[in-house]
């Protein structure tokens, strides 16, 4: 009997998606076919299903894809190492090689990128995307995941993992020394800017501040037991309580380091204002065409500001947070509390639970409450 799986198929903004079930298909040469563990709906997702990011469609979105090779050629496995039974991350970028950028090794910001999710799903092989309990990624796009590792758990972060790393990337090409920072502010707790505070944590940085616009008891938990200092909501402590801490723990100067992963347009005249003369701004958050907003930019040239934005992320980053993660076992219980588990067919649920704020990551798995390890 053909082997079946489901697929929740997106049908344009604004619109709620379709399921659809499809035959599972023979991976062709140079893929390889995966069993869902686990893949996580991101933040670009909301923005592409609220029209903000121009996609095709039908199609099946989603780029956080964690899964268990069941199908790939001897060939394949041979060349790549990798064999069924491997749980892995598929990474959906696929940067030309031949740019100027990719020349000089900084194939995240390919001018000519390519995805491995913008197939027809009405068209075998089907599975092209994340969302969907199966999936065929190109071989050379697949990333091993330790064994000693819980491949959900490194689910939550799939994205906002190397998302982050890439960025502290670009600050250290730029001379910025984490380790030699005393104060840094990350906006936002959703998972980029969870996954940050982990990272900032672990570069010795002493004072690592959280903010949000909303005050949630959980999320303020998880954000302290990752690595936060401080964390502090403008809803519950104020817009003076937040700048008089930041200000009490950087010895009046302002944040040597803020990582901006709210979005919220607001928040990038915000975090101006935080730093101090020559800090860094890092600013992957912003990823939507949403609202302009004005700026005072003599602020930049009086602080001697320096602003670093950062979109994507490469294979070498997806390996280097996998890396991270490995070492950091000890958070991984507090990491999968953050998830919010739905199966496939459950997507539109857990979008309406993502727009009401109840979600700090949803994670589509096998059954709903859990998936596999």
């Amino acid at each position: 009997m053909q082997q079946k799986a489901w697929a929740a198929v997106f049908e344009g903004p604004h619109k709620r998606f379709s399921l659809k079930e499809f035959d599972v298909c023979s991976a062709p040469e140079g893929m390889a076919g995966l069993r869902l563990i686990a893949s996580g709906i991101c933040g670009t997702d909301v923005h592409i299903k609220n029209g903000k990011i121009p996609v095709g469609f039908p199609s099946i979105i989603g780029h956080e894809f964690v899964g268990q090779i069941e199908e790939i050629s001897p060939e394949d496995s041979g060349r790549s190492g990798l064999t069924a039974g491997d749980r892995v991350i598929s990474v959906i970028a696929c940067p030309c090689g031949e740019c100027l950028l990719c020349r000089q090794g900084d194939d995240a910001n390919c001018v000519r990128m390519g995805v491995t999710n913008a197939g027809d799903p009405d068209v075998p092989p089907h599975f092209f995307g994340g969302f969907a309990e199966y999936n065929l990624s190109p071989v050379q796009n697949l990333v091993k995941i330790p064994a000693e590792t819980d491949a959900a758990a490194a689910a939550v972060f799939a994205c906002a993992g190397p998302t982050a790393i890439h960025a502290f990337s670009l600050a250290r090409q730029a001379g910025f020394v984490l380790g030699e920072a005393s104060s840094a502010v990350v906006q936002g707790i959703g998972p980029v800017g969870l996954f940050a505070l982990m990272y900032l944590a672990s570069a010795g940085i002493k004072n690592v501040i959280a903010l949000t616009v909303r005050e949630n008891p959980a999320k303020r938990a998880l954000a302290l037991a990752l690595g936060a200092s401080r964390v502090l909501s403008y809803e519950k402590d104020g817009a003076d309580a937040v700048a008089q801490t930041i200000q009490e723990v950087s010895a009046g100067l302002g944040a040597d380091l803020v990582y901006e992963a709210s979005g919220n347009p607001d928040a990038f005249t915000q975090g101006l204002g935080m730093l101090r003369n020559r800090g860094l701004y890092l600013v992957p958050g912003q990823y939507s065409n949403g609202r302009n907003v004005e700026i005072a930019p003599q602020t930049i040239t009086f602080k001697a500001l320096r602003i670093i934005g950062s979109s994507q992320y490469s294979m070498r980053d997806v390996r280097e947070y996998l890396s991270f993660f490995t070492k950091r076992r000890g958070l991984e219980a507090a990491i999968r509390s953050a998830a919010s588990c739905y199966a496939v067919r459950q997507i539109n649920d857990a979008f309406d639970d993502m727009d009401a704020g109840l979600t700090v990551k949803c994670l589509l798995v096998p059954s709903p409450g859990g998936g596999q390890t």
